[in-house]
């Protein structure tokens, strides 16, 4: 296999003000991470890519601060009793080989096409995933509210529970009985899209929710478990061709480590479509960031023709809209878990 070294002058110079928003990221991403059960590499890549790091990059770290970020998580959720262990380790297997396969396609478009190719490809990726997945979990979530904060089972995934394409699983803690082929290609997108781009669990979450039938609860806390695995196998192989950029990783773990631990204890306070409405709301912000980021890419591939202040104009709104992802994120988090804590508060004083 031919290894893929990256130039060192494509590692970006941390200044003081890079290292702080990282941090920040780090600690916004734990915080998502926690709450939803997603890695949070939706805010944490096109962060980094914000300051100029590579997207091979920008992925590679991701997914290498990924796995002990999970792994805190998942022992907290654990506790609370919302991770479905075996459903967890099921996606884990699919998940993994998706990763392999998602690490190869990065290196064929790094190969064919360049850093600049492979930039776009992660940023249209991001784009096309975020609003179809982002729109359709946050229609989802005010629907639920609509119905009091009630939470049913996807039609799809009835349908899909009734079918015995053997061997049928059962899952326990989800109480769920479904075919394992039909967890074979939830896991798979997720591995392939966490190899990819770093995000596998805006698929892998709605993926349990509206295809396995699994409860919002129990797919962000499960979720966690995937996430461990991906980005241990994951890292391994990035780390062999040279892309992770262990100064990144260091930082935002910092910050994450202590975000996903309030992110999970936020959860035992809200109602479980909060956590659709935060995943929805957050994904849309950042496809509008990722959009604009677009045709910088498409310049460096002589592919249009903007001129070096419009780039310039283009850039510094990305970033704004980065930071409206991030502040609108755990603002919405936070005021929930506020909200929650004082309305049981309330409810103990009264008894």
């Amino acid at each position: 296999m031919e290894t893929l070294l990256l130039d060192p002058s494509k590692f970006i110079t941390l200044t003081p003000s890079a290292i702080a928003f990282l941090f920040l990221v780090g600690f916004i991403g734990g915080l998502v991470s926690g709450f939803i059960g997603s890695g949070g590499a939706f805010v944490l890549t096109p962060g980094m890519m914000s300051l100029g790091v590579p997207g091979a990059v920008a992925v590679a770290s991701n997914m290498c601060h990924k796995f002990p970020k999970a792994l805190v998580g998942a022992l907290k959720r654990f506790k609370y009793g919302q991770v479905d262990l075996k459903l967890g380790l099921v996606m884990a297997v699919s998940a993994g080989v998706g990763v392999q396969v998602g690490i190869q396609l990065q290196h064929f478009i790094l190969a064919t096409w360049g850093q600049a190719g492979s930039d776009l490809y992660v940023s249209l990726s991001f784009v096309a995933v975020l609003v179809t997945v982002g729109g359709y979990v946050l229609k989802d979530a005010l629907a639920s509210a609509r119905r009091g904060g009630e939470e049913q089972v996807a039609p799809l995934a009835l349908r899909l529970q009734k079918i015995e394409l053997w061997p049928m699983i059962t899952f326990k803690t989800s109480g769920i009985r479904i075919s394992l082929w039909f967890t074979i290609p939830v896991g798979f997108a997720t591995g392939m899209l966490a190899a990819t781009i770093a995000v596998g669990g805006f698929i892998g979450v709605p993926g349990m929710i509206y295809v396995i039938g699994a409860s919002s609860l129990v797919a962000s806390a499960s979720e966690l478990v995937v996430a461990f695995a991906m980005g241990l196998g994951g890292s391994v192989n990035w780390a062999l061709h040279g892309m992770v950029d262990i100064r990144l990783v260091l930082i935002i773990l910092a910050g994450s480590l202590l975000g996903v631990q309030l992110g999970a204890i936020g959860t035992t306070y809200v109602r479980e479509n909060m956590i659709k409405a935060v995943m929805g709301t957050i994904m849309l912000i950042v496809a509008v960031s990722r959009a604009i980021a677009v045709p910088q890419y498409l310049v460096q591939l002589g592919l249009m023709d903007v001129s070096e202040g419009s780039l310039g104009v283009m850039s510094k709104v990305s970033f704004a809209f980065m930071c409206l992802a991030l502040l609108v994120g755990s603002v919405i988090i936070l005021g929930a878990m506020w909200k929650a804590r004082r309305a049981e508060a309330a409810a103990y004083a009264k008894a």
